[in-house]
């Protein structure tokens, strides 16, 4: 039997999947999260860049941590609701190769130890089986059948 909360949950995420486009993200993307900022009565758009530490949750609740560095060196780390109407849009800038889930040592590292190595993604097309030219046709009889003794 299926439990009541999670159809619940899937049909919302199906609902917030057909108004908002979330790419797949993975640790180690660097991605620039889109936020909507209130500021009294004003309201504007503000990006936080940086790479995500860690994905935590599934469906509806799923959220991403996103570090940066901002000046004179001091990491900030924001989470961010991945399904939040709060949050615009999510562009991934660059992959990154990496082995594990959750990048937290990246806390400890400063200067280009905290470097992860890129990975470039290419998309898979589609393959078609290729098209076999067909072998020419000799018009030409062959040398038994032309001739009658």
């Amino acid at each position: 039997m299926v439990d009541l909360v999670q159809l619940v949950e899937r049909e919302e995420l199906e609902r917030l999947a057909a108004k908002k486009e979330v790419p797949r993200l993975r640790p180690g993307d660097v991605v620039r999260v889109h936020v909507r900022i209130v500021e009294g009565n004003r309201e504007r758009v503000q990006v936080f860049e940086g790479t995500i530490i860690a994905i935590k949750g599934r469906g509806v609740g799923r959220t991403i941590t996103v570090r940066r560095i901002a000046s004179h060196g001091v990491g900030v780390e924001r989470i961010f609701p991945v399904y939040s109407p709060r949050v615009e849009k999510i562009e991934i800038v660059r992959h990154s190769y990496v082995r594990r889930a959750k990048l937290y040592y990246l806390r400890n590292l400063r200067g280009k130890k905290a470097r992860l190595r890129q990975r470039f993604i290419t998309e898979k097309k589609p393959q078609q089986a290729p098209a076999r030219p067909e072998p020419p046709v000799d018009e030409s009889p062959s040398e038994g059948e032309g001739e009658e003794s």
